[in-house]
C-alpha cells in the first residue's frame, strides 16, 4: 500500500429506520412491539413495564432498553402514571460481500441480539428532540439530526461495553475456557454448570446464547477438529488419534466426524486442501496465493503485504483489522464458515486468543512467525493445504535464481566490501540482520555484514530480525556500504530522519564521508514472503551491478 493511500475501517452502517411517539392511556394501555430491526426505547415520563418472554422489566423516567430485532415487546403503561416513550427502530447494514482489498470488516455490536437496560436521561432528551424534527426543513437541521442519532448510538456502545464488563459472563466463559482447555476429558454438562454456578438447565440455556451452540455439539466440534489437526499433521493413527481427543476408539471418532463434517476422516484426508481458509498475518496470506490458495479472511494490521506484484490481487478476501476484539473476530470467522485458520500463537496472543479459545470455529495450524524463516513459513503452509510438491518446485526455482544472482554480482566490488542496513523509524534506530532485506543481501547474494551483525547472525540464524541502537553506536555497526530505510511516521512524514542525516554521527561514518549510502523505499524491500523476497532479489542484483 503507498503512502498516499488509505485503509478504510468497513464498521456497520446505522441509519435511524424511523421513530415514533407512544403514549399507554386509560383508553390504551398497551402497546406491542415487533419489529425486524432492533429497536431502542427511551422513557420520556410516567411509569410501566415492559414484557419479553418471561421477562418483566420496570420503565420509569430515563430508563433505556435496547430491544434486539424479531421481539415480541409488550408495553403496558400505569394509568395512574400515564407512560410517554419514545421508539427509534435502528437499521445496521453489515459490510462483508465483495469488500476492497484494504477493508478491515468489523461486526455490528448493536444488532448481537441481547437485550440491553440502563438508566440514560439524556438518551431520552435526543429521542425527543430528533422525534419533533424528523421532518427536517433545511440541510442544517438534517446535519443536527446525523450529530443526534450518532450520539446516542455512542452513549449506547458505551453502555453495552461497560455492561459487558461488569456482567456475570466471566463465571459462564470459565465453564467455557474449561471445556476447551480439558476436551479430551470426560465432560459433562452437569459439571460445567457447576463451574459456572447455575443450573444445569439454565446453563445449556446460557451456553447457545453464548457460544451459538449447545454444549454437547461444542465440545464435539473441539474434538474433531483437533482431530483434523492431528491429521493434517500426519503423525498418528486413527486410533491415536481417537484416544488423543477424548473418543474411546477410532471408530466412534469416525462417527462423529462424519455426522459433523458429512465425511470420514480418509475422505477429509484426500479432500484438502480447504478452500476457506483463515490466515493471522498478512505475509502467510501472500505464501497461500503463491500456491493458488486465495484465503477468505486475513487478521492483519495492514493489507499491504498481499498486494504483491507478481501474485494475482485479491478478489475476495475479508480483512479484519487485528485491533478487533475476540468476540468480533470469532463472529467473522464463523459467518465466513472458515475450514481452517493458520496462524502463529504470538499473534494471536496479541488478541487475547489462543488455539484452545478458536479451535470450536476450525482446525488450526500453528506456524512459528520469528522463529521460522520464510521457507520453512511456505513449507508448513503447503503442508497444511496439501500443496508442498508446488511449493518445492517453487524454491528450487528460486534456489537456481538465487545462484545466478551471485554469479551476477562477482564483479561488483560490494563482495570485497561490508554491508549495514540501517532503518529508521519515527523513534528507533535498528540494524537490521538476516529477515526482510536482510535476506536477500546476507543468504541469496552471500554478502558480509559488519561484524557486529555477523556474530548476532551466528547466533540467532534466522530469528535474527534486528537490534535497536542508539544514535551513538552507528559506529560500532558500520560496514564499507550502507543500506538505508526510512519508516514514514503516522502521517506519512519521514522529516523525523532529518535529525540522523544531520548528525555528527551521521556525517562521521566512512560510508557517508565516501559516499557509500544507498537509500530504499520501506514498500519495496521490507516484506517477508516468497514472491517479495524474489522480486528484491532482481533488485538487488541491479543495485549491486550499477555500482563502481
Amino acid at each position: 500500500m503507498n503512502n498516499s493511500e488509505w485503509a478504510e475501517s468497513y464498521f456497520p452502517i446505522y441509519t435511524a429506520d424511523s421513530i415514533q411517539s407512544l403514549y399507554s392511556t386509560s383508553t390504551m394501555p398497551i402497546h406491542r412491539i415487533h419489529e425486524n430491526l432492533t429497536v431502542l426505547l427511551a422513557v420520556s415520563s410516567g411509569k410501566g413495564s415492559l414484557h419479553l418472554d418471561d421477562h418483566i422489566y420496570e420503565l420509569t423516567d430515563g430508563i433505556v432498553i435496547l430491544i434486539p430485532a424479531k421481539s415480541d415487546v409488550v408495553i403496558q403503561g400505569n394509568q395512574m402514571h400515564p407512560l410517554h416513550i419514545y421508539t427509534l427502530s435502528i437499521s445496521t447494514q453489515e459490510q462483508k460481500k465483495s469488500l476492497p482489498m484494504e477493508a478491515m470488516g468489523r461486526s455490528s455490536v448493536l444488532a448481537a441480539g441481547t437485550l440491553i437496560e440502563f438508566y440514560e436521561p439524556t438518551i431520552a432528551t435526543q429521542l425527543e428532540e430528533l422525534y419533533m424534527y424528523r421532518l427536517p426543513g433545511n440541510e442544517v437541521r438534517h446535519m443536527r439530526n446525523q450529530i443526534l442519532f450518532h450520539q446516542v448510538l455512542m452513549s449506547l456502545l458505551e453502555r453495552m461495553e461497560a455492561k459487558y464488563i461488569a456482567s456475570e459472563q466471566p463465571s459462564m466463559e470459565r465453564s467455557i475456557l474449561f471445556m476447551e482447555n480439558h476436551f479430551s476429558e470426560k465432560i459433562t454438562t452437569e459439571g460445567l454448570s457447576e463451574i459456572a454456578g447455575v443450573s444445569r438447565s439454565h446453563y445449556s440455556t446460557l451456553f447457545k446464547q453464548l457460544t451459538g451452540f449447545a454444549p454437547n455439539e461444542y465440545l464435539s466440534r473441539l474434538r474433531v477438529h483437533r482431530a483434523k489437526e492431528l491429521l493434517i499433521g500426519g503423525s498418528a493413527s486413527l486410533r491415536e488419534i481417537a484416544l488423543k481427543v477424548g473418543y474411546k476408539d477410532e471408530f466412534y471418532l469416525s462417527r462423529r466426524f462424519k455426522q459433523q463434517t458429512g465425511e470420514s476422516p480418509s475422505g477429509y484426508t484426500r479432500r484438502r486442501p480447504s478452500q476457506q481458509v483463515a490466515v493471522w498475518c498478512a505475509p502467510y496470506a501472500s505464501h497461500l496465493m503463491l500456491l493458488g490458495v486465495e484465503p477468505a479472511v486475513v487478521i492483519s494490521e495492514s493489507s499491504e503485504y498481499v498486494s504483491t506484484e507478481g501474485v494475482s490481487p485479491p478478489q475476495t478476501i475479508h480483512f479484519i483489522h487485528s485491533d478487533s476484539s475476540p468476540e468480533q473476530i470469532k463472529s467473522v470467522l464463523l459467518d465466513a464458515n472458515i475450514e481452517l485458520i493458520i496462524a502463529a500463537n504470538q499473534h494471536l496472543h496479541m488478541n487475547g486468543l489462543s488455539s484452545e479459545r478458536l479451535r470450536s470455529i476450525a482446525p488450526i495450524v500453528e506456524i512459528a512467525w520469528m522463529e521460522l524463516g520464510w521457507k520453512e513459513h511456505l513449507r508448513f503452509i503447503a503442508q497444511a493445504i496439501q500443496r508442498l510438491e508446488k511449493a518445492e518446485q517453487w524454491l528450487a526455482d528460486f534456489e537456481r535464481e538465487e545462484q545466478q544472482a551471485r554469479e551476477a554480482i562477482q564483479t561488483s566490488p560490494i563482495v570485497n566490501e561490508t554491508l549495514t542496513i540501517l532503518v529508521i523509524k519515527p523513534d528507533t534506530l535498528q540494524i537490521y540482520g538476516i529477515r526482510n532485506v536482510g535476506y536477500v543481501m546476507y543468504q541469496s547474494l552471500g554478502l558480509r555484514p559488519s561484524a557486529k551483525i555477523a556474530q548476532e547472525i551466528e547466533r540467532f540464524g534466522d530469528q535474527f530480525h534486528s537490534v535497536t541502537i542508539q544514535l551513538s553506536q552507528l559506529q560500532d555497526y558500520e560496514g564499507t556500504r550502507m543500506l538505508v530505510i526510512v519508516f514514514p511516521d503516522e502521517k506519512g512524514s519521514k522529516a523525523h530522519s532529518e535529525g540522523i542525516f544531520n548528525s555528527e554521527y551521521w556525517k562521521g561514518l566512512e560510508a557517508v564521508k565516501r559516499n557509500r549510502i544507498y537509500h530504499l523505499e520501506q514498500e519495496e524491500w521490507i516484506p517477508y514472503n516468497p514472491v517479495s523476497i524474489r522480486l528484491q532479489l532482481g533488485r538487488a542484483v541491479s543495485l549491486w551491478t550499477a555500482i563502481q
